[in-house]
């Protein structure tokens, strides 16, 4: 499996997209108004002090507002909710459509995720063509139910055996 010439970019991005992972969608509230964007960039850091972080990426006309807001919320998405994850990967603003609500300090929480973090952001890194958000969990819900998975630039589902 080892070789030394050079892999292109479709070549790494393949190899990733070999990660199977859990998806996320990822609000904040913008100057326009709720704003939201799917990333599966997502990971628990530490639970004293809780912290969580997510990787938006530069080049997302989102990129801006979510590396400097105040305050965010991550939603895990369940194994019924493919279809606003797949909303948020190209539009910021499907509110119109979806069970939210806001937390006091006007972020919006999506009703009905398999698991919530309420945020606020606790520093932001540079990482290449993505920046790290770490934020301070406020508020960690969850429920019961199936993960929604991401892999190979598919939706799926966790299979117990």
């Amino acid at each position: 499996m080892s070789r030394m010439t050079p892999f292109t970019d479709r070549e790494l991005r393949d190899a990733f997209g070999r990660f199977a992972t859990g998806v996320t969608v990822v609000t904040t509230r913008a100057e326009s108004g709720p704003l939201g964007i799917t990333a599966n960039s997502f990971a628990s850091v530490s639970l004293d002090p809780p912290l969580v972080m997510w990787l938006p990426a530069r080049a997302s006309r989102r990129f801006a507002p979510f590396t400097t807001c105040k305050t965010f919320a991550i939603h895990v998405m369940g194994a019924g909710q493919a279809e606003i994850s797949s909303g948020f990967v190209s539009e910021g603003d499907l509110f119109d459509d979806l069970d939210w609500t806001e937390a006091d300090d006007g972020t919006p929480l999506i009703s009905d995720c398999l698991a919530r973090f309420h945020c606020t952001t606790h520093a932001v890194h540079d990482a290449g063509d993505h920046a790290i958000v770490l934020g301070r969990v406020l508020d960690a819900q969850h429920r019961t139910g199936d993960p929604l998975i991401f892999s190979g630039g598919q939706y799926g589902v966790f299979a117990e055996r």
